[in-house]
């Protein structure tokens, strides 16, 4: 077998760790398994990562940009957050319930929240909801004076928050309540 360098070594550590923290959790989570299964050694983990929070820290951005959501452009708000929220029920689940369930002692270890990692995972990036948002109120659709931070993020803490408490994919009727009863009525003109 030819030896992996750079990148190609790179992704095959970080598809190694993601399957380790999804399969086993943290708790039990080593670099060594992690070496084990991507066929390597430590020390060529070491080399990158200097300890297991910051290689599943690496893990998690590796998973997220894996599967990118890209922003929907549908010509509505509603459409462009429906959109979004249904694609985040093909491909999002298995990284929400990472960031929340499985990372419990992780949290405790580094002192940190999921919303902190949430944060440095997507540090320097627009979020999709700011570019919703934005085209919305280009658009006259929002209210700009409404849209804290807060309710910004309203649509996708009550979509985490239902995907978090089933583990499953929520029902279409779900997210339009969401849209329909609590999010548009508060970022739109009355």
């Amino acid at each position: 077998m030819r030896r992996r360098r750079g990148a190609r070594l790179e992704a095959a550590l970080l598809e190694a760790a993601w399957a380790e923290l999804t399969e086993r959790g943290y708790a039990t989570f080593t670099l060594e398994a992690v070496a084990r299964r991507a066929a390597t050694s430590t020390p060529v983990i070491y080399r990158r990562w200097a300890n297991k929070h910051l290689m599943v820290e690496a893990a998690l951005l590796y998973a997220s940009s894996a599967q990118p959501l890209d922003t929907p452009d549908t010509g509505t708000l509603r459409g462009d957050l429906l959109a979004i929220m249904r694609a985040a029920n093909e491909t999002r689940l298995d990284l929400i319930a990472a960031m929340t369930v499985v990372l419990g002692t992780y949290f405790d270890e580094t002192d940190t929240s999921p919303a902190q990692l949430r944060q440095q995972i997507l540090a320097g990036e627009p979020s999709a909801a700011d570019v919703i948002f934005q085209r919305a109120i280009d658009r006259g659709e929002a209210c700009a004076e409404r849209l804290t931070p807060r309710l910004r993020r309203l649509a996708f803490d009550l979509y985490r928050h239902e995907a978090l408490t089933t583990l499953r994919p929520l029902p279409d009727d779900v997210i339009e309540e969401i849209l329909d009863d609590i999010v548009l009525p508060l970022v739109q003109d009355a």
